[in-house]
């Protein structure tokens, strides 16, 4: 079968033509129809989710999409012809984290996909039967690459959040592949929702495509949320895991506040003193991935058209080089995906 594939951690991204994988018990073979395309994948890519100099080669790609061929022993054989889109995170199930619906901080915790096992970057990848969720009929292959990652998360930010009816929202680097959908998932669960970012093209697309009030976040001294909000948010998204950001966002929480936190840089710090909490009620919350139950959510907003999938560009695998750079750039626009 064709793949692209690692030799390295940090290395180029090589076209190989290798053996078409096997299941074995408790997997599934994919034939996989498309991959999504982002910044986690480049991530994976670098050694920052994992780097054990066993797992190369290594085939990338963890929003994987496509139909189950076979099945390994001790795995339903009715999966087979089901549409499914791979859990990124490699769990156990049977932990008190994972029965809790917590799969993300799973107690016994193997990695990822992409990192610890081959991914999407091939025409067929092997998954245990458990990372293999079912794609509703209504969504096309394409669109259903966002909803593993690219929705789910932002699904987990909310529930974590309790985002509802008015709950006023601003989201940190809403312009990138995330923070487009986080946008939209918190309009979703009825948040009054302001988009933050620094690239032109994407904060005339978040108001003029998705109907959001988008404002420059260049220079933290001058932003302006909206004059009913009085200069406060009940709630701020960081996608962009910077100290100058994340201080900006508590200076600017209301009392009974939350700042959630999904992107982290190891290097970077910030100081919140426990007096700053306590007076105001204000939260700190970390927030990794999702769950598979908030992977069924968001596949059901994106059903019922809550939610729209945005994948600007679909690539073949000699092109997929040329997106990476895209994105590393942070020129590009929404999310791609390779399709086989």
């Amino acid at each position: 079968m064709r793949a692209l594939r690692i030799s390295a951690w940090g290395g180029a991204l090589e076209p190989v033509v290798v053996a078409e994988p096997e299941p074995s018990r408790g997997e599934v073979l994919v034939r996989v129809e498309a991959c999504g395309i982002g910044v986690t994948v480049l991530q994976c890519m670098n050694g920052q989710l994992g780097a054990e100099e066993s797992h190369l080669p290594r085939v990338p790609g963890h929003e994987l999409v496509g139909i189950v061929e076979a099945v390994g022993s001790d795995t339903d054989p009715a999966l087979v012809g089901r549409r499914v889109m791979a859990y990124f995170y490699l769990v156990c199930g049977t932990c008190r984290e994972c029965l809790a619906s917590r799969d993300s901080t799973c107690l016994n915790f193997r990695g990822n996909v992409g990192v610890a096992i081959d991914g999407g970057y091939a025409e067929y990848a092997v998954l245990p039967s458990l990372n293999a969720i079912e794609v509703p009929r209504e969504v096309d292959p394409v669109a259903a690459t966002t909803i593993p990652d690219a929705i789910a998360t932002p699904v987990h930010i909310a529930r974590r959040a309790g985002l509802g009816p008015r709950t006023r929202v601003a989201v940190l680097a809403a312009g990138g592949g995330v923070g487009l959908h986080m946008v939209q998932v918190a309009r979703a669960y009825g948040a009054e929702v302001v988009g933050l970012d620094v690239v032109p093209d994407k904060l005339e697309y978040l108001e003029a495509e998705l109907g959001v009030r988008a404002v420059d976040s260049s220079d933290f001294g001058a932003i302006a949320l909206p004059p009913p909000w009085a200069g406060k948010a009940d709630v701020v998204i960081d996608l962009y895991g910077r100290a100058p950001a994340q201080r900006w966002a508590l200076d600017h929480l209301a009392k009974n506040g939350s700042l959630m936190c999904l992107t982290s840089m190891r290097d970077e710090e910030f100081t919140v003193s426990s007096r700053e909490l306590v007076l105001s009620q204000l939260a700190v919350l970390g927030c990794r991935y999702a769950s598979r139950y908030e992977v069924g959510l968001a596949a059901e907003l994106v059903t019922f058209g809550r939610v729209r999938p945005l994948v600007s560009a679909v690539v073949g695998p000699e092109e997929v080089r040329a997106v990476h750079e895209r994105i590393r750039s942070g020129s590009f626009l929404g999310r791609a995906a390779l399709a086989w």
